[in-house]
C-alpha cells in the first residue's frame, strides 16, 4: 500500500506536460523523416540509453514467464503496432483530431480494467466524469476538425482510435502481473522490438531516400526517444504500481490542453472561448471521475 505523495503528483504532471508535446513533435519531424524510420531512431535512441542505464545502475533484467510475457505483448501492442497507426495516421489527419480521437483510450481502459481488476469497477462519477472530460476535449477542437471523409483521412482516424483501444488492454495486463518489474527493464526489451520493427517497415516500405536527417529530424527523434518514450513510459509505469489504472489513463484528457498552451506560448496560437470552456470541462470532468479520492486525501491503491 502506497499514499500518493508530491512526488507522484509531480511524477504525473511531467508525462502531462511532456506528452503533450509528442503530437506536435512527432508532426514536426515527419517533416523530415517517413514515419516508420522516425520511430525505428526514436525507439532506437530509447533502448540504447535504457540499457545503458541498467547497466550503470546494475538492474537486472527479468526474465521469468510473466515477464517474457509482459516484454512480448508491451513491444508488439504497447509500442510496435499501436506507435505504427499513430505515426502512419498523423500523415492524413491533424495533431487536434488525433488528440480528440485517442481521447477514446480512457474509456477503453476503464471498460478493460472493470472486468479484469477487482479494484476498477466502474462507477457512475467515473463514466459521469469522462464524459464530461470527452465533451470538453472536442469542444476545445471543435474549430479546427477539417474533416473531408476522404478514405485515407477515414483510415488515419481508424488507425488512431485503434492505437488507442490496443494500448488500453496491454496497461491493464501491465497493471495485473508487473508489479514485480523494474519501469527500465519493463522498456527495454518491448522498445527494442519497436525498434527493429519499425526500422525493418522502413526500409521495406517506405522510399528512405526521402528522409533528411536535419536538425528538425535529429532533434524531435532524440527529444522523443529520450522525453517521450524514456522519462514518461518509466515514470508511467513506476506511477502505475501506485496509483488506478484510470487515473493515469485520463493523461490522455489532459495532453491536448497541454498541447494548446504550448502552442500559444510557442507559436503565438490563438486563444478562443471553445478552448477555455472545453477546458475547464475537461477539468471538471476529471474532478468527478475521481471523486472518491478527492474526498478521501489519504485513500491508497495498491
Amino acid at each position: 500500500m502506497i499514499r500518493i505523495t508530491p512526488l507522484i503528483a509531480v511524477g504525473y504532471l511531467a508525462i502531462c506536460l511532456i506528452w503533450g508535446s509528442t503530437w506536435l513533435v512527432i508532426r514536426l519531424g515527419m517533416e523530415s523523416l517517413t514515419p516508420f524510420i522516425s520511430a525505428g531512431v526514436r525507439f532506437t535512441i530509447a533502448s540504447s540509453v535504457i540499457l545503458l542505464v541498467m547497466k550503470i545502475r546494475n538492474i537486472p533484467l527479468i526474465v521469468d514467464v510473466s515477464a517474457i510475457k509482459i516484454y512480448l505483448v508491451g513491444g508488439f501492442f504497447s509500442f510496435l503496432i499501436p506507435f505504427g497507426l499513430v505515426y502512419w495516421g498523423q500523415q492524413f489527419i491533424s495533431s487536434g483530431l488525433a488528440s480528440v480521437l485517442f481521447a477514446v483510450y480512457p474509456f477503453s481502459v476503464a471498460v478493460v480494467a472493470h472486468f479484469t481488476l477487482s479494484d476498477e469497477k466502474l462507477k457512475k462519477t467515473k463514466v459521469a466524469g469522462m464524459l464530461i472530460g470527452f465533451i470538453g476535449i472536442i469542444v476545445i477542437f471543435s474549430d479546427s476538425f477539417a474533416i473531408r471523409f476522404n478514405m485515407m483521412e477515414f483510415l488515419g482516424m481508424a488507425a488512431v482510435v485503434g492505437s488507442g483501444i490496443i494500448q488500453s488492454f496491454v496497461v491493464v495486463l501491465i497493471k495485473k502481473e508487473g508489479k514485480h518489474l523494474n519501469p527500465f527493464s519493463m522498456n527495454l526489451v518491448p522498445m527494442a522490438i519497436a525498434a527493429i520493427g519499425f526500422l525493418g517497415a522502413g526500409l521495406i516500405l517506405e522510399d528512405v531516400g526521402r528522409n533528411r536527417f536535419d536538425l528538425i529530424g535529429v532533434s524531435s527523434v532524440v527529444y522523443l526517444g529520450i522525453f517521450g518514450s524514456i522519462v514518461t513510459f518509466t515514470t508511467y509505469y513506476w506511477l502505475l504500481k501506485k496509483v488506478s489504472v484510470l487515473l493515469m489513463s485520463l493523461i490522455a484528457f489532459i495532453t491536448p490542453i497541454i498541447a494548446l498552451i504550448l502552442g500559444w506560448l510557442v507559436y503565438n496560437e490563438k486563444l478562443t472561448v471553445f478552448h477555455l470552456i472545453g477546458s475547464i470541462l475537461v477539468l471538471v470532468g476529471l474532478l468527478i471521475s475521481q471523486s472518491e479520492l478527492i474526498k478521501k486525501k489519504d485513500k491508497v491503491y495498491t
